[in-house]
């Protein structure tokens, strides 16, 4: 059912912040009209990319809320709902208001570096005392363990309420196998937006991209294409976006997306620390291939 709602391209909500390092409410309003005005099939609030483990508890549930109101039904919602203690976890997904949402997004624990049976009940868990159903978040490079093709495959078979994946282990041989033998009402979607053109060419349904903050207009629609089976075209939007892609997280996420937004006059160009703008060399980088793509 709700997987439906999950093919194609979702965008990684940053979080803007003004020059006092607060989140500014006006901004993301900019951000939200443009990024569902331009294609965009759905939005993921709370993702790594907004910054959410630099977000207190108070504004994480004020985001939440912001982006259902403000969203207003006009596109699908998904809220991040992750981290290493399960029980915690279960809490929040018993208590808290997901209203308006239509599914989480829950990583691959972090630092505990739990074993592959551990990560398995820690989503069975989840999946048991969410009110939604729960898309799996697998980032080995940024966790520090990878979920397997088996621990994946198994949640999908034996887990009801467990809906799709977001991939970015970045293991070709891995996504192919959870292509291959995932159940059919199981969505596979592109972690990494680099990849998404080639993966999509393998049979993955779409993206959660970072890219998509600041052009969702062309990233939507070479994602489209490719849903359409028109590699040929879509290829076009691949090979044209792949610089600035890689220029994105040269000095990491979401630095480089909030330096093209800030220069497209969205967002300021602030982060929290410990993250930090892009170098003053990367921002030149960057700044050159956003003129070339005018």
């Amino acid at each position: 059912m709700a997987h439906l709602n999950f093919l194609g391209m979702g965008v990684a909500l940053v979080t803007p912040f003004n020059k006092n390092k607060e989140i500014d409410y006006s901004a993301l309003k900019r951000v939200i009209d443009h990024v569902v005005d331009n294609g965009a099939d759905f939005l993921v609030a709370l993702g790594t990319t907004g910054e959410t483990p630099a977000l207190s508890a108070k504004e994480r549930k004020e985001i939440k809320d912001f982006v259902r109101e403000y969203s207003d039904g006009r596109i699908p919602l998904v809220v991040g709902v992750g981290g290493n203690n399960t029980a915690e976890i279960v809490e929040q997904l018993k208590e808290e208001d997901f209203s308006g949402y239509s599914a989480i997004l829950s990583v691959v624990p972090p630092y505990n570096k739990p074993s592959q049976e551990g990560i398995f009940c820690h989503f069975k868990a989840i999946a048991e005392a969410s009110p939604l159903p729960v898309i799996l978040y697998n980032v080995p490079g940024r966790t520090g363990v990878n979920m397997t093709a088996d621990t994946t495959l198994r949640l999908a078979r034996e887990v009801q309420g467990i809906i799709g994946i977001k991939e970015a282990s970045g293991n070709i041989h891995q996504i192919q196998r959870l292509i291959r033998e995932k159940p059919e009402d199981f969505t596979v979607l592109s972690g990494d937006d680099g990849m998404t053109y080639p993966l999509m060419t393998l049979g993955v349904q779409g993206v959660i991209s970072v890219l998509g903050n600041a052009y969702p207009k062309e990233f939507s629609e070479m994602v489209h294409l490719c849903l359409e089976g028109n590699y040929i075209e879509a290829v076009d939007y691949h090979f044209k976006y792949r610089e600035i892609i890689r220029l994105l997280f040269a000095d990491g996420n979401p630095a480089g997306v909030k330096c093209v937004m800030h220069d497209m006059g969205l967002i300021e160009n602030e982060l929290r620390l410990p993250l930090v703008p892009v170098s003053e060399n990367t921002a030149s980088e960057i700044l050159h291939w956003v003129n070339t793509l005018k």
